[in-house]
Order: structure tokens, then C-alpha cells, then sequence
């Protein structure tokens, strides 16, 4: 095979070799030379700016390096140096507000033991006296001796976590709680702070006296006093010191704006949704599908009427889907064909409330209203006739919190429930009412049926309530304004499988002490419950008893 001819420009090829080495050795040459030349040769503005610009970007990163490592070299300040400094938090208007802290009363613990977490980003701080106040309270069964016990089982959990000096503080998310980024502080060393107006061996001046050294201490926080005592938020005012009642377990501000479970329709309701409205006829019930702007602030369970010039509409909304809901036109248990047990409804509220009680879906009714509205015998009729004669249930439970409205007369004899008869004294005046009968029933009738009625009827103390599981019974709490929310947790868990329970009582009439119509076990389960499908509520409003106690409702 003959070889491939020579290139015909074979020197063209070897030159440019040369000539790209020679390029890429000049480069280094260049910058060598222009080094050398900076040192003789005078520096031209353009280069004096270059170079202008190469020195600041340098010594900007230098101050940056020093920076970082005077920072990651910066001791941490201990409490004397201020360690408690107010971390920044942008606020809704857009400025920023420093970390506060608080101090708790004794009072705000056996109230609340949870309290230490629901200062959110802000600091917490125990006094010694508050310390020794809780193990003074920790013996017994009663509410406020376990909440002691729970708050000391709280702060030995914290203290479990201790990494540094105690004076530091210890964050309070260390169990969990990510919502709160404060830190707990206890007192280590004492004040020299003294209260010349009050006496000093008293808890609540001690405490007093700590707030005012806090202040002093540390004059760039806010030192506020958290106490549900009222005499003691008034002589820290009087101090010049902040002072705050306990907030956080109020589920309402204003028992005005309470779910009352009802709402009005406007006069032009059926006008503006009566375009697309469907209506069938199944259960025995008329059911409405109604669109419309109105419709999404309907609620489940909800009760919705109508009285005009027409016909009265009273509905119940069974479930809402934007500007669709879906409405169960009531019974009239005004009528006497409509009647439990021989009661019929005298108002409005009293229709819906029996509309709850005899409704096999709702599982859960709260009746609300002042004294007379007849709440306990609307849910002992509708009790007997679903326990008597519908076989719903197998028993009846009636309870209640034992507390008194004047001095308490001391223990009672007997079993469980001779002790509570005269605590539910109630339930027997509405047993009578319902045991009457005809004008032809014969005293020995009437006793029977008393008899009868009273063997489905169990009283029972709440004091035993806890493990307990109740299966196919009717649970009435009488008086459960009186119950905190941790009671009134304790007793709806006890409903097992086909059971019901009816909360009654009138926020108006609250003897618990610390207890307002805002933090009331009976105010937390309507607000809670609100919405549920197996749930429902009415606030009743027109007492029905005589027309003596609603006078004197009004002006008593």
C-alpha cells in the first residue's frame, strides 16, 4: 500500500506551535512585570482605583473573619452580667417588643399546673416562697393537693435537664413543648428589697418583695406578677408594680359572645336562598338542601329559625359544605302528640333542647341558662323515656360537684348515695313533677311508679368517677358551671359505647373558688364541642318556672 502524501505546508504548522507557547508564557511575565514596574513607575489613577477597591474588598473580609472568631470566642454572661436579655420579636404592627418575664403566684400553680407553659416566648420565674407554698398544699386527694403533686413532678422533669449554672435558667421546651421558647428562673439568693407597708412574714408580701427586687435587678425587662388574687394584684399596684390575673384558661373573654347553639334567619333569608333550594321526605323528617352567602356560617348542629308573619321554621343544620347545608326541619314538641313524658315545650329553646336529648346521633348535650328554663327536667324526661320506654338505655346516672353556696354542714351519713341525695335535691323536685300522673292514678300507683323510676335512677359522687367506664347509661352532671375543665375532661372520658351524657348548669351562678364564667369546665366543653356532628348545645333564655322567679331574675 503506497503511503499518504507529505503536508504541503509543513513549516506553517511547526510556527504556530511556537507562537501559542510564547502566548501562554507572556501571561505570568505581564503580571510579574507590572509588579515590578508599580514600585518604580508613578501609579496612574486607574490603577490607584483598582487598587483602591482591592483594598477595602480585603479589609472587609478581614473586620468579617475577626468577627466570627470574637464571637464563637465570647464567654456566655452569667445571670449578674445580665444573662436574661430581651430576645426581639416582630409584633403584628411591625415593631419590635423585648421578652417579659413572669412571675407566678402559688395560686396560678394549683390552679393551673400546666401554667409554666403558656407564656409562649416569654420567661418564667418561681420565687422561693412559691416553692415552698406548693409543698405545703401537696397533701390529700383533693384537686388542689394532685395539682401541687403535678407541679412538682413538672419542675423535677425540667431540673432533669440542667446542663449549666441554675442562675442561667433552663429552656422550657426541654419536654417537648416547642411552642414555648422562654426559660424557667428559680430564685437562688435572696432579696434585700423590703416592703415597709407590709408586714414581712406573709407568703404573699415575700412575693411581692421578689417582684420589686426583680425590677430593681433588672431594669431593662418587664417584671410582671401573674396572680388570681385579687388583693394581691391591688397592693402591687399599689406598689407601682405589674400585676396580671391568669388569662390563658379563659375560653372567652365576655360570656355575651358565647355559642348559644341558635341563629336567627333574616327577614329576606328564603329570597336571596331559595333559588337552587331541594326538599325530600325521608326518616319520618323533611330535609332542606339550602345554597347560599349565608350558609358558611352555619355550624353542625346548629339550630336556625324563622318567625314571620307565616309559618314559624325551626331547622337543625346537619352538615355544611361551603355555601351548601343540609337542614332537618324539627318536630313541634309543643304539640301534645310530641310529648317525653309527658312534658311539652313551652318555648323555643325548649323545643331544640328536646330536639338534642331525644336524638340518638348526638352524643354529647350541653344546656346552658339561668335558673327556671328547665334544663334538669327537660333531660330527666327525655332520660325516662328513652330509658323506660325506648330501651336506649339501661340506667340513668346523676351527678354533680359537691359544692355548697353558704358554710359547709359537714360530712353525712350513709352510703354514697345517701350521702348525695341532699346535694341533688333537685332531682327528686323534678321526679315529682314527672311521677304525677292522672287525677284517676291511685296513691299506690303513684308510689310504684316512683319505685320503678328509682330503681333506673343511680347518684353518684364524682369522687369515684376516675377508671370508671359507663355502657349503654344516660350521664346527667347537674350544676356543672362549678366543674373546672380538668373535671369535666374526667368525666366525659367515662362514656364508653352507646352512652350519652347531658352537661347542665348557668355560668351565672359559679361557687367554685378561682372559677369565672370565662375558665368554667362548662364554658370549655361548649366552646371545644362546638361543630361536632355528635354534639350540641342551647343556651336557654326564658325561664319557665313562675313568673315570681323570672322577675326576680331580672332584678335580683
Amino acid at each position: 500500500m503506497p503511503l499518504p502524501s507529505a503536508p504541503t505546508k509543513p513549516g506553517s504548522i511547526v510556527k504556530d506551535i511556537p507562537a501559542q507557547l510564547e502566548i501562554k508564557q507572556e501571561k505570568p511575565k505581564r503580571k510579574r512585570t507590572v509588579k515590578a514596574k508599580s514600585t518604580v513607575e508613578p501609579v496612574t489613577a486607574q490603577t490607584a482605583e483598582v487598587m483602591t477597591e482591592a483594598a477595602q474588598s480585603t479589609e472587609k473580609k478581614v473586620v468579617a473573619r475577626a468577627a466570627k472568631k470574637a464571637v464563637k470566642a465570647a464567654p456566655v454572661p452569667s445571670l449578674s452580667e445580665n444573662a436574661h436579655k430581651p430576645k426581639l420579636k416582630r409584633s403584628k404592627a411591625g415593631a419590635s417588643e423585648g421578652r417579659k418575664l413572669y412571675v407566678l403566684d402559688t395560686n396560678v400553680l394549683l390552679h393551673d399546673p400546666t401554667s409554666m407553659f403558656r407564656f409562649e416566648e416569654h420567661d418564667v420565674y418561681l420565687p422561693m416562697i412559691t416553692l415552698e407554698e406548693l409543698d405545703n398544699h401537696k397533701s390529700g386527694m383533693t384537686d388542689v393537693a394532685r395539682n401541687a403533686r403535678q407541679v412538682s413532678r413538672t419542675l423535677d422533669a425540667i431540673l432533669q435537664h440542667l446542663e449549666g449554672p441554675i442562675e442561667e435558667g433552663i429552656p422550657l421546651s426541654v419536654l417537648g413543648s416547642k411552642e414555648c421558647l422562654g426559660r424557667l428562673y428559680v430564685q437562688t439568693t435572696p432579696f434585700s428589697t423590703q416592703l415597709p407597708m407590709l408586714p414581712a412574714g406573709k407568703a404573699d408580701n415575700q412575693i411581692l418583695a421578689v417582684v420589686r427586687g426583680l425590677k430593681e435587678s433588672r431594669p431593662s425587662e418587664q417584671v410582671i406578677l401573674v396572680s388570681k388574687d385579687i388583693n394581691m394584684r391591688l397592693k402591687a399596684a399599689a406598689l407601682n408594680l405589674e400585676a396580671e390575673d391568669y388569662f390563658n384558661d379563659k375560653m372567652i373573654e365576655d360570656s355575651d359572645i358565647l355559642y348559644s347553639g341558635t341563629k336567627q334567619l333574616p327577614a329576606n333569608f328564603w329570597e336571596a336562598h331559595g333559588k337552587n333550594l331541594r326538599s325530600w321526605q325521608q326518616d319520618g323528617y323533611t330535609w332542606y338542601e339550602i345554597t347560599g352567602p349565608l350558609v358558611s356560617s352555619f355550624i353542625v348542629n346548629e339550630f336556625i329559625w324563622h318567625e314571620g308573619e307565616g309559618t314559624p321554621f325551626y331547622g337543625q343544620v346537619k352538615s355544611v359544605d361551603r355555601n351548601t347545608a343540609i337542614v332537618r326541619v324539627l318536630p313541634d314538641y309543643t304539640s301534645q302528640k310530641n310529648s317525653v313524658w309527658g312534658i311539652t315545650a313551652r318555648n323555643r329553646e325548649q323545643g331544640f333542647a328536646l330536639s338534642l336529648l331525644m336524638d340518638p346521633e348526638i352524643d354529647f348535650v350541653t344546656l346552658l341558662g339561668q335558673a327556671g328554663t328547665g334544663k334538669t327536667l327537660l333531660a330527666l324526661a327525655a332520660a325516662l323515656t328513652q330509658t323506660m320506654e325506648m330501651r336506649r338505655f339501661n340506667e340513668i346516672i346523676v351527678t354533680r360537684a359537691t359544692v355548697s353556696v353558704g358554710e359547709d354542714i359537714g360530712f353525712l351519713p350513709g352510703t354514697e348515695e345517701e350521702k348525695m341525695t341532699p346535694w341533688l335535691g333537685a332531682i327528686d323536685d323534678n321526679l315529682e313533677v314527672l311521677n304525677r300522673g292522672s287525677a284517676n292514678d291511685s296513691e299506690w300507683g303513684r308510689r310504684a311508679s316512683n319505685d320503678l323510676i328509682r330503681s333506673r335512677i343511680r347518684i353518684k359522687s364524682m369522687s369515684f368517677m376516675r377508671g370508671r367506664t359507663f355502657m349503654n347509661k344516660l350521664v346527667i352532671i347537674d350544676e356543672a358551671q362549678n366543674l373546672t375543665p380538668k373535671q369535666m375532661k374526667t368525666l366525659i372520658t367515662r362514656a364508653g359505647p352507646g352512652s350519652k351524657i347531658v352537661c347542665l348548669g348557668n355560668i351565672a351562678q359559679i361557687d367554685t373558688p378561682y372559677l369565672t364564667e370565662g375558665s368554667s369546665g362548662l364554658t370549655y366543653v361548649v366552646d371545644r364541642f362546638k361543630g361536632w356532628e355528635h354534639s350540641g348545645h342551647i343556651t336557654m333564655q326564658r325561664g319557665e318556672r313562675s313568673r315570681r322567679a323570672d322577675y326576680a331574675t331580672d332584678v335580683l
